[in-house]
């Protein structure tokens, strides 16, 4: 009986149509479901500056290890949060006990115990972790690490092809369970940044595989049928179509950088967002990438292809759902089968890595097909290709202050090779939108990457070049709410005279009180160059004294240098003026991430 102190009477009836009919183990799952519901908005309710730990999804109170799937993900811009969350719900649909744990919230003594594991895990920039789970594979790859005899486990990794190192990550984790005695259920996974077509057969077959590992019937599972039909919502697959109010350009004359800064209305779209999250944007293909393109392989624009269940002509396919800018290792390697080609086959190898990525991070679609001549037929061409995927930004402004509009700080990739002018997809077709033209658009959740729910912390926010975007959310929000914490930036770019991003705002900020420092470091108007890391330990005193009185340090931009060099300034402050040794450090830094005190958006 529902007591009606606890459920309105108008839910009792919903509740009671809800449950009528169900089978057992369906009433069980909902019951854990529900628990976890509550579990969730208790802890998300508590006042704290730590992350919450993600809930318990559907476990039942009192199920064992050897009763119970665990899934464990590790995410950096959320995609990988998002797989897991699909999983999860998929897995207890089918009567299954689930906990879902997000890696920095998982206690690794754990481990040992575990029955059935499944790791869903993004693989940062060239083979990292992201920031989430480097405490665990860390822990995973160490002598602490126990032996897993009694552990059945499979892996499912998202990356990015036109990385030289895909999946890295989930290859590591996979090679290094069954090195300690685990058992893998399903061969690893590796999704391209079409998450799709890999996850969803993948999560298929190991579902039913954990089905057989918990000794589950193949009862049928009832199915709950929502009351009420949702509203429609916004998502990845289903953007919308904004208008763009404003594309200005706000580096100076003489910059080698074309920065933009852009406004788009949200105006009937229902979207909300917070600092610290960002907007995906879905590019199209330059006509005249495209046209140089079906030039190259002498191909019609109005051939028809069919790929799975759609058919387009190859116009179509090409400009807006198929990747020309970034090449991949499984088109090369289709490319180098067909041109015959030894010497791009050779730069597939292993021992060529340094080669290969020197060719990923400096040619085009474009250079290889003129390079290594090849006879691909249209319907070839579509299917070896990457689909187009969308591109994530930092968003540049509070909603609070803005209403329905939501900002970016843009970097217009340009460059030529040989010759010939090239660019990037999405910063392209976003620097030549006009006023007035529309982009489908959608926000991206980043719990990671939140200000302090306490607002008396301090914030410190380092942001180099357009990793200033998200700061300057930071600091509307902070101002308009009017939060008693200090506000520190550290930025950086070529030049004070063309290069100083928001210049005038972040002036009026220091007058008004919204910024209480501002430490800059423009590398290219000295002999000597400098850089944020240089900033930083130049204020180490000031700085440790600010974290140690509980400030909160967020780092945005380049993860390939930038913040690999922010991070050893801070080990190095911590040395310094903490008197700490290495090993100490590295704990002092690690904590503060467990804490949610250091986050970092890196791209």
């Amino acid at each position: 009986m529902l007591a009606p102190s606890y459920l309105p009477e108008s839910k009792q009836l919903l509740a009671t149509e809800l449950v009528d009919g169900l089978e057992s183990n369906a009433l069980s799952w909902l019951s854990g479901y529900f628990a976890g519901v509550a579990q969730g908005r208790q802890l998300n309710a508590r006042p704290v500056a730590a992350p919450v730990a993600a809930p318990i999804v559907a476990a039942v109170a009192g199920t064992s290890a050897a009763q119970q799937l665990t899934i464990l993900y590790g995410s950096q811009t959320g995609n990988a949060k998002r797989v897991a969350e699909s999983l999860a719900e998929r897995a207890g649909g089918q009567g299954l006990n689930i906990r879902l744990v997000r890696a920095d919230s998982y206690t690794t003594r754990e481990l040992k115990d575990e029955q059935l594991l499944y790791i869903v895990m993004s693989t940062q920039g060239d083979g990292d972790p992201p920031d989430d789970s480097l405490s665990f594979v860390e822990f995973l790859d160490s002598r602490r690490a126990p032996k897993l005899p009694q552990l059945k486990y499979a892996v499912l990794g998202l990356g990015d092809s036109s990385y030289p190192i895909f999946c890295g990550i989930a290859q590591r984790i996979d090679a290094r369970l069954q090195e300690l005695g685990a058992t893998r259920l399903h061969e690893v996974g590796t999704a391209d940044l079409d998450i799709e077509t890999v996850a969803l057969p993948w999560q298929e077959t190991a579902i039913e595989e954990a089905r057989k590992a918990l000794k589950q019937p193949d009862t049928p599972i009832a199915s709950v049928t929502a009351l009420h039909p949702k509203a429609s919502k916004v998502t990845r697959e289903q953007p919308f179509r904004a208008e763009l109010l404003l594309n200005q350009a706000i580096t100076g004359q003489g910059s080698d950088k074309d920065i933009r800064h852009l406004e788009i209305s949200l105006e009937g779209s229902g979207l909300s967002y917070q600092p610290g999250d960002a907007l995906g944007v879905w590019p199209t293909q330059s006509a005249a990438l495209v046209d140089q393109v079906m030039a190259i392989l002498n191909l019609s624009p109005d051939e028809s292809v069919t790929v799975g269940n759609a058919t387009r002509s190859l116009k179509e396919w090409l400009s807006q759902h198929r990747e020309l800018t970034q090449l991949t290792k499984p088109f090369l390697a289709a490319h180098a089968e067909l041109a015959q080609s030894d010497e791009l086959k050779s730069l597939l190898q292993p021992e060529a890595m340094d080669d290969f990525r020197a060719l990923l991070e400096t040619r085009q679609l474009v250079d290889v097909l003129k390079a290594y001549p090849a006879n691909w037929t249209a319907q070839g061409l579509i299917k070896a290709l990457r689909p187009l995927t969308p591109r994530m930004y930092s968003i540049a402004s509070s909603q609070v202050v803005v209403d329905e509009e939501v900002h970016l700080t843009l970097a217009n990739v340009a460059y030529e090779y040989e010759g010939e002018a090239r660019w990037g997809v999405a910063s392209h077709f976003l620097s030549g939108l006009d006023e007035g033209e529309q982009l489908s658009i959608f926000v991206e959740e980043n719990q990671r990457f939140r200000l302090p729910a306490d607002s008396s912390r301090d914030i410190i926010m380092i942001g180099p070049g357009t990793g200033i975007a998200p700061f300057r959310a930071f600091v509307q929000e902070r101002s308009a709410t009017e939060a008693s914490g200090r506000n520190w930036l550290f930025f950086g770019n070529p030049h004070f005279a063309s290069d100083f991003l928001y210049q005038t705002e972040w002036q009026q900020a220091l007058k008004d009180g919204g910024l209480h420092r501002l430490d800059l470091a423009f590398s290219r108007d000295q002999v000597n160059k400098v850089y944020v890391q240089d900033k930083l330990l130049e204020q180490a005193s000031e700085l440790f004294d600010w974290i140690q009185s509980g400030a909160h340090i967020y780092v945005c931009g380049d993860a390939t240098h930038m913040a690999k060099d922010v991070h050893q300034a801070l080990l190095q402050i911590a040395q310094q003026e903490g008197g700490l040794d290495t090993a100490q450090a590295k704990e002092w830094l690690d904590e503060l991430a467990a804490q949610g005190r250091y986050a970092r958006d890196v791209y």
